[in-house]
């Protein structure tokens, strides 16, 4: 019949001093939010990045550095395509009516004024980009030219004329108010005038 042994230290408390301290670890903190952009500024994207695309996919491919006005206006009525205004042509029985009584099979064109403001954005874009605004082909003399004959071609197709928006003047004075103010603020020069400097006072004996 065997002894028993004496009982040695326990493989649990072993095991247990043997074990590493886990370390706690920071959860990742999320990216700071991006800054929302404004209306103006999302669309001035699309349309440059649009441009871009445009000068990709021209044959031959152009770049931005031998884009010139021309080729704006290439791009220009390019868009026409996709243009949700009607616009009559001279033969049409529609011709200066703004609101034709029937359909017709006049082509749709872009708008003078979304043209206008796109050749905006695209001007702005051109220079934000690090570009001199010398060389700006949005800003050319051509483009400005193309988009004025647009402006006045529809106005007399569709009847609509576009008008300038004209800067309101300050109200003119009459005659007899102007002559009051300029009596009311000559007043304190008559006076300064007829004003006499002191007597000097006179030391007692």
């Amino acid at each position: 019949m065997d002894s028993p042994g004496t009982a040695g230290p326990s493989s649990s408390s072993a095991g247990d001093a043997q074990q590493p301290v886990a370390l706690a670890v920071a959860p990742p903190q999320p990216p700071p939010p991006q800054q929302q952009l404004s209306r103006y500024e999302s669309q001035k994207r699309r349309d440059w990045n649009t441009f871009l695309q445009y000068l990709r996919n021209h044959r031959p491919p152009l770049t931005l550095a031998r884009c010139s006005g021309a080729h704006v206006i290439e791009f220009l009525k390019y868009l026409d395509q996709f243009g949700k205004t009607k616009v009559h042509a001279s033969g049409c029985a529609h011709y200066g009516q703004p609101s034709p009584p029937a359909p017709c099979p006049c082509p749709l064109r872009q708008a003078w004024g979304s043209l206008d403001a796109l050749i905006g954005r695209l001007r702005a874009a051109y220079e934000e980009s690090g570009h001199a605004p010398e060389s700006n082909p949005f800003a050319a003399r051509a483009v400005r030219i193309y988009l004025r004959e647009v402006r006045d071609g529809q106005a007399k197709a569709r009847g609509i004329p576009y008008e300038k928006k004209k800067r309101k003047r300050p109200p003119r004075l009459s005659r007899a108010a102007a002559k009051e103010e300029s009596k009311v603020a000559a007043a304190p020069r008559r006076l300064h005038r007829c004003r006499r400097p002191p007597a000097p006072r006179r030391k007692g004996v």
